[in-house]
């Protein structure tokens, strides 16, 4: 309630332009959120989004990927790898946090490689073909790697690895 009254008061006294829009469609949760964006201001790119990282698998002393984007916001963990013909060798997705992917509407296989909360490999999966889901609910985040790179890199459960940001 006194969320509400704030709201009436900041949209009356300070941005009187937006106040058709809002009572017009009479939905609070609309007018909510249409508040919230004003206050938020212009959306500015994340530089965090930005960053690469390399993986490494301490235990086998492999590098996973020298290219690591990190998907840690809801529009990124959602467009994952979609859009794209192919996944080059060293590059990958980190999904964090994430219990499951999908190949849906995706052009190539990939590895999938499912992490716990201290970076510990609970499971993967290689050459997942497009039009399948993959699914690991004690994981608590997903690396998408280029199809073979599992393989190639004898990773499997109970490796541990770790996210470089520097170069070796």
């Amino acid at each position: 309630m006194e969320n509400e009254e704030q709201s009436e008061r900041l949209l009356h006294t300070e941005r009187p332009s937006l106040q058709p829009a809002l009572i017009e469609n009479g939905d609070m949760n609309l007018r909510h959120w249409n508040l919230v964006r004003w206050l938020d201001g212009p959306r500015r790119p994340n530089p965090k989004a930005e960053a690469r990282l390399r993986i490494l698998n301490v235990t086998r002393q492999a590098l996973l990927a020298d290219s690591l984007e990190v998907a840690d916001t809801g529009p990124r963990r959602r467009k994952g790898l979609l859009g794209r013909k192919c996944l080059p060798p060293g590059e990958g997705l980190w999904i964090v946090p994430c219990e499951a992917v999908h190949t849906f509407g995706m052009q190539f296989p990939i590895d999938v490689v499912f992490l716990d909360r201290k970076n510990r490999i609970v499971k993967t999966r290689s050459n997942v073909r497009p039009g399948r889901l993959s699914a690991c609910l004690s994981a608590k985040s997903v690396i998408e790697l280029p199809s073979g790179t599992v393989l190639s890199t004898q990773t499997m459960r109970g490796d541990t690895v770790a996210f470089l940001s520097e170069p070796w």
